[in-house]
């Protein structure tokens, strides 16, 4: 069925259902505050019934990663994933009690009940947020599995709904499908995350054994192996040793002959004002290979606390930053109302995640085409692991036209592994183009720093295997 010729569908969720699976990281993945190792794997299945009474499944999925969506230290890594369940599960409940409506009126329902009706300093709203950006991408799979169409098809022929001037005024005539372009992307640069702990060199294992299991172990392996040219760089916002990790990182591209390499540096929340991380860029900048590596950043991501990030007086060093590139917000993009508020303190970015959302993703795209100004959309990473996080993810990237994203499931995780081998098996089947069989088993297929996506524009949300 052409979703161009059909109307938003109208269904009710007669069922869902949480699944969760335990999964262990191959390296530690060290962000902000916290060192991944491992955490639970969630997959969301709903069925749904349409006004004809014809039924559907549909299905997401995501890693419930702690110390992201609530940065508390007092809490465990264990509570904050249990948390993310309760969150989906909440969502759920609330969702299976409504009547007939579409993706978008389900989704904004849910949504003023979770999050919207909070304060804006509420702690836990990216918390709240993620149960229901679980349950919107599970409807989305369902009703494009319903009508036999992919998920960029769903999107230009309006299927789920879509009114965006119900949440912003200003979106009131912009029109989703004659923004997008007439196909999705069928391949894309992968930038590949440098951790705070990841080795750059095979001498960097010197005091500890690295894994023996088919996968690289260090940057310079990575690059060789996957033909990498675009990096992102954590920095933990402290001036010296942030100085020493990008000049070690840059002789490393260097040694390894990558060209003209292009990066984006992650702050993930660690610098006290915008001044301090315009102390350290001015210090790399004094350096021959330092000074050559800033050529390449294409924009700086977080590097303010969540709930410093509204605060005027700790933007009095934006401009020293913005010499080197524009900032962006990805934490404190706690809700709708974030992005347009991060815009008026000179930010000119925002990240997408499918974990915060596909409408909220798609409201930020409107935000970006009605301004004045040069604002855009990020393709960032919060550990998607295939089949299902990590394809919806790279579907919804692949509709909205990005031109690389972050990665990084393939590098701390095993591949496939955490996958039955059925599930392996039909990843490969049905995927060859994104998946390989490999030293390591299944794993994500990397050819010259690119993934190719065609196999995602199947019918059902980026996914053709069966929820």
């Amino acid at each position: 069925m052409n979703a161009a010729a059909s109307p938003a569908l109208k269904f009710r969720i007669v069922d869902a259902q949480l699944q969760l699976t335990d999964c262990r990281t191959r390296l530690p993945f060290r962000f902000g505050v916290h060192t991944l190792t491992s955490a639970p794997f969630a997959t969301l299945r709903i069925e749904i019934e349409t006004m004809d009474g014809r039924r559907e499944f549909g299905a997401s999925s995501d890693l419930l990663v702690p110390k992201w969506f609530e940065k508390d230290l007092e809490k465990t890594p264990e509570r904050d994933s249990r948390n993310l369940a309760d969150s989906a599960e909440k969502a759920m409940a609330f969702s299976t009690q409504q009547g007939s409506a579409t993706v978008f009126d389900h989704w904004f329902s849910c949504y003023e009940s979770r999050v919207g009706g909070q304060s804006s300093l509420a702690s836990d709203l990216l918390l709240r947020g993620f149960g229901v950006a679980l349950m919107e991408r599970a409807l989305m799979d369902a009703v494009c599995r319903r009508e036999d169409c992919s998920f960029h098809e769903a999107l230009l022929g309006d299927l789920f709904g879509f009114q965006p001037g119900r949440v912003h005024g200003a979106l009131q005539g912009w029109n989703l499908s004659e923004s997008l372009p007439a196909k999705p992307a069928t391949s894309m640069n992968l930038r590949h995350t440098i951790g705070l702990l990841d080795a750059l060199t095979p001498e960097d294992w010197a005091d500890a054994e690295a894994p023996q299991d088919g996968f690289p172990t260090c940057l310079a392996e990575d690059i060789a192996r996957y033909g990498l040219s675009w990096f992102k760089i954590k920095i933990n916002g402290k001036k010296e040793t942030d100085v020493k990790r990008l000049l070690a990182i840059a002789e490393v591209l260097h040694a390894c002959g990558v060209k003209n390499p292009r990066f984006t540096l992650d702050g993930n929340e660690q610098f006290a004002s915008m001044d301090d991380l315009a102390d350290t860029l001015e210090e790399v900048v004094t350096h021959p290979q330092g000074a050559e590596l800033l050529q390449g950043l294409a924009f700086i991501e977080q590097p303010l606390s969540r709930k410093d990030t509204f605060r005027p007086e700790l933007h009095a060093g934006l401009s020293r930053v913005r010499v080197f590139g524009p900032v962006i917000i990805d934490e404190a993009d706690f809700g709708v109302q974030a992005f347009p508020k991060a815009v008026t303190l000179g930010y000119e970015g925002v990240s997408i995640k499918a974990c915060k959302g596909v409408f909220r993703a798609l409201l930020n795209r409107g935000l970006c085409e009605i301004s004045p100004g040069n604002l855009f959309q990020s393709g960032e990473d919060l550990t998607n692991l295939p089949v299902r996080a990590l394809q919806q993810d790279l579907c919804l990237m692949a509709s909205l036209g990005i031109e690389h994203v972050e990665r990084n499931g393939h590098h701390y995780f095993k591949g496939l592994h955490h996958l039955s081998s059925a599930e392996r098996e039909q990843a490969l089947l049905h995927h060859p183009d994104l998946y390989v069989s490999g030293k390591g088993g299944a794993e994500l297929s990397i050819k010259n720093g690119k993934l190719s996506l065609s196999s995602l524009q199947a019918p059902g949300f980026g996914c053709s295997l069966k929820p």
